[in-house]
């Protein structure tokens, strides 16, 4: 319960907390942890945004004493990081700030006025305000890394570690698979590059003719994510496009049409909408050069002979993809790995529904026909699948989920050690809570007068 608030507090509730407003309270401190206070209205605070995410609450009480709880514990923390003159330096702290900042323009499509407006603070005002949260933030991963950074987990703990679970227990794992690829890129002409350097030219000199670039956007945009939002992509800041992008976007000044951008993704063309700090507003149309026909068809028969070699050679993958295959996954062997979580390992959610069907028709050891692909830099692509293992739904065990019984093993062993260093601590720390809490049913035994 712990963690699951903690995280809560640390990160999803940051700008939150500011959101409160109106009325009058009676504040007071609720605890003091070295140099630090937390007061009434910090509880206050936590506690509403708690009711906003989680609607009802059945019992107040116990929500009110396990944020309290989580408050000392992230102060105990910060303390510790002040003892051991722990250094967050002003680009982390930025850093986490403008991450937590996008986050909540992505979640509400690039609109500052409406956050704005729902904190009833400008945008300046909030990062004032989160920037001391961010550093504590940083300050409390340090020293829980430094608590539990050099701990690690031997095949015989995770053993016990899952004997003490009943079968019963086990969480359900979803389907899931292991798979590589054979890739062919097929190349695309200097005239294909000309041709589509004209259309954006064409397109750019439309604009400063007074034309829309959402009307353009919409037409012959290649970007599916903002084509429909007549190429908006909303506000951003630096770090999250491609390089060659922000330098051309970030230079342009209001209403300003950049010339052509070369990216990984293709050719753009770029209008600033709107500066607002740090952050720019901006429209673009990408254009992705297409391989011919003619290449198209070479790039599937190119690949429909090497399965042939293949199968008949009898190659496993990784000899197959260091010989024949174009893509990056040629360096780690074939195999593809899930960008979400940097293993091999896929479930349903984490394949787009072409390569799920693919996947799903072949048998473990069994490449796929050629099937067409967009590779993660929207280039147009061909290859071959190759399923290495399906693990059905199935109740978790040792046998088969050992590397998620293990995390969850080491997990427990890191969260048992910083509850040890806690309860030291507390022996050492001028740490007092308020009487009107000694009822808290607290994991740890806070001073309380």
């Amino acid at each position: 319960m712990r963690k699951l608030i903690l995280s809560m507090l640390l990160i999803t509730s940051i700008l939150c907390a500011y959101a409160q407003g109106g009325g009058t309270m009676i504040d007071g401190i609720v605890a003091v942890i070295g140099k630090s206070i937390i007061m009434r209205s910090d509880l206050e605070k936590h506690f509403n945004d708690y009711t906003a995410q989680y609607k009802t609450v059945e019992n107040p009480d116990e929500i009110y004493c396990t944020i309290l709880e989580n408050l000392v514990y992230t102060k105990l923390m910060v303390h510790q990081a002040e003892l051991d003159s722990i250094e967050i330096s002003d680009e982390e702290v930025d850093y986490r700030l403008n991450s937590r900042i996008q986050y909540f323009l992505q979640q509400t499509g690039g609109d500052v006025k409406y956050i704005e407006n729902y904190f009833n603070k400008s945008m300046t005002e909030i990062k004032k305000e989160m920037r001391e949260m961010m550093f504590e933030q940083a300050q409390v991963e340090q020293v829980q890394s430094s608590v539990t950074g050099s701990i690690t987990i031997t095949p015989s703990e995770v053993n016990q570690f899952a004997s003490k679970i009943s079968p019963d227990s086990m969480p359900l794992v979803s389907t899931t698979y292991q798979f590589g690829e054979i890739v062919k890129i097929p190349p695309v002409s200097e005239e294909e590059v000309e041709e589509v350097k004209e259309r954006l030219t064409s397109y750019r000199e439309r604009i400063l003719r007074g034309e829309k670039i959402s009307g353009l956007a919409r037409l012959y945009s290649d970007d599916p994510g903002s084509a429909s939002k007549g190429g908006d992509l909303g506000f951003v800041e630096r770090g999250t496009l491609y390089p060659e992008f922000e330098a051309a976007a970030f230079n342009l000044k209001s209403g300003e049409v950049s010339q052509i951008v070369k990216t990984q993704a293709g050719y753009h063309i770029i209008q600033l909408i709107e500066r607002r700090g740090e952050s720019i507003r901006v429209a673009h149309i990408l254009i992705q050069p297409k391989p011919s026909t003619d290449e198209q068809v070479k790039a599937i028969m190119y690949l429909d002979s090497v399965r042939k070699v293949i199968l008949d050679e009898k190659l496993t993958l990784e000899e197959a993809a260091k010989k024949y295959s174009e893509g990056s996954t040629r360096l780690n062997g074939g195999m593809v790995v899930n960008p979400y979580n940097s293993s091999l390992t896929f479930d349903r959610q984490s394949l787009d529904d072409a390569t799920f069907t693919t996947l799903n028709k072949l048998i473990p050891g069994e490449y796929s026909e050629c099937v067409p692909f967009v590779n993660d830099d929207g280039v147009m692509a061909y290859r071959l699948l190759y399923l290495k293992e399906r693990v059905a739904e199935h109740k978790a065990n040792i046998v088969e989920d050992y590397d998620m019984i293990k995390n969850a093993a080491l997990e427990q062993k890191k969260y048992e050690a910083l509850e040890k260093w806690v309860k030291e601590k507390v022996k050492v720390t001028n740490i007092k809570i308020a009487e009107q809490y000694k009822d808290c049913p607290f994991v740890t035994k806070w001073q309380i007068p």
